[in-house]
């Protein structure tokens, strides 16, 4: 099998900065079609207004895909610039602090819509298309595929990031379900979860507090920090035909930082 993603075309949200970016940029670069889609419209055009001209492979759509009129609009773009959508990744994400003790805090609504929410309506309706797109091929043949990025808090306990685990714990669920409920479309559902990557906003982090770059290191067994191309390459093997037989998975991308205790390493 192929890893190969050539000549498809594929959606990629939260592509304006970080991994969702990177994954867009890979993604171009391996010859994919690639709609790199965003809230920020200004750091969309900053980023990608090299790449979109209209003769290129590449995109930009700004909006907010809480809104299913933006979802619909999204799609219509990405039909009318290249006549299909073989590739979701919903890479949009937000990160809040939570108040675990506040009735008032409302961290885990918000980011169940911006985390969870977004990702399965813009799953549903790209979900649609590719099934739409599918009819007459061959019965045998893939009809596409999304992957879902998550996050090792998933599994992992902070109170102050509640709101952002129940939502990652959410979404690697609805990966699972919508993965079983797709598989009869030929449409596999998977997730990447992550942990600590060499991202812009990592960088500025470790600029302002110097210290956390050794605690990330040391509670790694690789001992180092990801780049954002280790997880866009993760995603492209999922989006492959070389994944063809993987559905409803939750890759682990975080040098094993999972599979170590937290208080052994802090030595407690």
């Amino acid at each position: 099998m192929s890893f190969a993603i050539e000549g498809k075309t594929a959606i990629v949200t939260g592509a304006a900065n970080g991994v969702g970016l990177a994954i867009a940029k890979h993604f171009l670069k391996m010859g994919a079609n690639v709609v790199f889609a965003d809230m920020d419209e200004d750091r969309l055009k900053a980023e990608v207004s090299d790449y979109a001209e209209d003769d290129s492979k590449a995109r930009i759509f700004s909006g907010d895909l809480r809104q299913k009129l933006t979802i619909a609009n999204l799609l219509s773009a990405t039909i009318d610039a290249f006549e299909r959508v073989d590739i979701l990744v919903n890479a949009s994400r937000q990160v809040l602090l939570s108040d675990p003790l506040s009735v008032d805090d409302t961290s885990v609504e918000d980011l169940m819509d911006q985390n969870l929410m977004t990702a399965l309506r813009l799953s549903q309706a790209v979900a649609r298309r590719m099934i739409k797109q599918a009819e007459g091929s061959d019965e045998n043949a893939s009809v596409g595929s999304i992957v879902n990025l998550s996050s090792i808090a998933a599994r992992r306990t902070h109170p102050e990031l509640l709101a952002y685990s129940v939502s990652s714990a959410a979404l690697d669920q609805m990966t699972r379900s919508m993965a079983v409920a797709l598989a009869s479309k030929r449409i596999r559902v998977n997730a990447v979860a992550f942990g600590s990557v060499m991202s812009a906003s990592l960088k500025g982090t470790l600029r302002e507090h110097d210290e956390m770059r050794a605690a990330i290191v040391q509670s790694t067994p690789l001992h180092r920090i990801a780049s954002p191309n280790e997880v866009a390459d993760a995603v492209q093997y999922l989006a492959s035909d070389a994944a063809g037989f993987v559905t409803g998975q939750i890759i682990t991308v975080d040098g094993g930082r999972t599979l170590i205790d937290p208080a052994a390493v802090s030595g407690h």
